[in-house]
């Protein structure tokens, strides 16, 4: 076997490590309220350890320097082997939970999609509870540093152009991969803790404000209340959930230069003011639309407009009405939601605002060629030049996206989901967004009902947007085994 593949077990083995000991919280949480399902979580996650902890010390070595063949292999494997066995919970301790089922939930956890499939929440387990919100909020902090570590290297999608916004961690043109785990870690529980707090002040139980703030940070939301957070009719709660969820769609490294008295980080990134027309516009747009179409009170409007909005722009999944019942607008303008999403090194999902704005401004320097042919034109990114393999990576990016969008869909229509539930529920899927639209997937209900192929059409959906498209199809190339 090549080095190179050592490393990737090793690394492999060590998440399956970290994993096996976060399932030890639901397992000490059972084991206090008296629940049984504590021996699950314990055999799980002493399990998990034991063959994290055998992967990693059979596969320990030097440092390697990671081809693409190899970064990629990381990426994907990593996060499907860290589904199969975070899924062990659910699929061992709870009979009544179908084996798909339990797969789906698990992945929607990981890739912080927040879809769900079980019904019931409000009198479940706590062990089961923590454990979906710990799932996500793994798979938020994991999404950032592959984000800054990882795919910016493997040159996916546009990345590499904020391989200069990773060093600005520790200044050096190179960080440290403990640099950016330090810092991003460091952000991360700090802007939890708060949330966590902010909320149990807000009239939350202290249980129900640390899931709330893990699926809030991690834009995952999953709650523990089957009507979500219009379970507790709460303005200030909705407020601040709706600020953390825009806490986490924007990039994580910029809390570090806040933190360095850097004031201006937010206001001179072009995705940062870019997130806040799109998400103003829309909330805007909506309120408006609510007050004149469904004669809704204008502070109604604008609060309802304001959370689900803001969770749909993010892709958190959080609801506080069935915004599917709003009218054809509305939902005109969430479906297109679900193909921006937020910033680029945040946790949300989607295609990003970056990818947006590089295509726009080649667009314009195009249309500018068009009509004066003579004058030499540079497609700049704000200060930063951005060359042609750049734009072409964030051009085949969107072109293969759409169409996996397409295909997917497709494939989802033929289990017999009508247009409207197939396509939303794919676009959240690889949005990892949360609920669809309409009365199948909407916010007002749940995943549960659709058939077990669709579901794991939406599996694939969910991890192919995770991992940026690219990633996971490059491993069915011929190419990629050969090198």
């Amino acid at each position: 076997m090549k080095r190179e593949y050592h490393f990737v077990l090793y690394v492999i083995g060590l998440m399956l490590v970290v994993l096996g000991c976060a399932m030890l919280v639901p397992c000490l949480l059972d084991a206090l309220t008296g629940n049984k399902e504590w021996t699950v979580f314990l055999a799980s996650g002493g399990f998990t350890i034991f063959m994290g902890g055998g992967l990693a010390f059979s596969n320990r070595g030097g440092e390697v320097t990671l081809s693409g063949s190899t970064g990629y292999l990381l990426t994907a494997g990593s996060w499907i082997v860290l589904s199969a066995f975070a899924s062990l919970p659910l699929i061992l301790g709870y009979p009544d939970i179908p084996f798909t089922d339990a797969v789906f939930e698990t992945i929607s956890a990981l890739t912080t999609t927040g879809s769900t499939v079980l019904i019931g929440l409000d009198n479940m387990p706590p062990g089961i509870l923590m454990w979906r919100s710990i799932a996500q909020w793994i798979g938020g902090v994991g999404i950032v540093l592959m984000a800054m570590i990882l795919l910016p290297a493997l040159r996916v999608g546009g990345m590499r152009l904020f391989l200069s916004e990773s060093s600005d961690i520790s200044g050096k043109p190179f960080p440290r991969i403990e640099s950016i785990l330090k810092e991003v870690g460091l952000v991360y529980l700090t802007l939890t803790v708060l949330c966590t707090l902010a909320l149990f002040v807000a009239g939350m139980s202290f249980f129900d404000a640390v899931n709330h703030a893990m699926a809030t940070i991690a834009t995952g939301g999953y709650s523990t209340k089957d009507a979500s957070v219009g379970y507790y009719h709460s303005l200030p709660i909705e407020i601040i959930i709706g600020i953390f969820m825009i806490s986490g769609a924007l990039p994580l490294i910029f809390y570090s230069k806040l933190f360095r008295r850097t004031r201006t980080a937010f206001a001179t990134d072009l995705q940062v003011s870019a997130f806040f027309k799109v998400l103003i516009t829309a909330i805007l747009a909506c309120a408006i639309w609510n007050v004149f179409e469904n004669h809704m009170a204008a502070g109604m409007a604008l609060r309802q407009s304001f959370f689900n909005v803001t969770s749909v722009l993010t892709d958190t999944g959080f609801a506080t009405t069935d915004f599917s019942l709003w009218g054809p607008f509305p939902m005109g303008i969430f479906f297109l939601l679900l193909f921006i999403g937020g910033c680029a090194g945040s946790t949300s999902g989607a295609i990003k605002i970056f990818r947006w704005q590089i295509l726009f401004a080649g667009l314009k320097v195009q249309l500018m060629q068009m009509f004066s042919p003579n004058r030499v034109l540079v497609l700049r990114y704000g200060k930063r030049t951005v060359d042609i393999e750049m734009a072409t990576s964030v051009w085949n990016f969107l072109f293969i996206y759409m169409l996996s969008f397409a295909i997917l869909s497709l494939a989802v229509m033929v289990t017999g989901l009508d247009f409207l539930s197939s396509t939303s529920a794919v676009a959240q899927a690889m949005a990892n967004a949360g609920p669809g639209l309409g009365p199948v997937v909407g916010p007002g209900t749940n995943f549960a009902a659709i058939p077990d192929t669709a579901k794991w059409i939406l599996m694939l959906a969910m991890i192919s947007g995770r991992l940026e498209v690219a990633v996971v199809y490059a491993m069915f190339m011929k190419e990629f085994w050969r090198r």
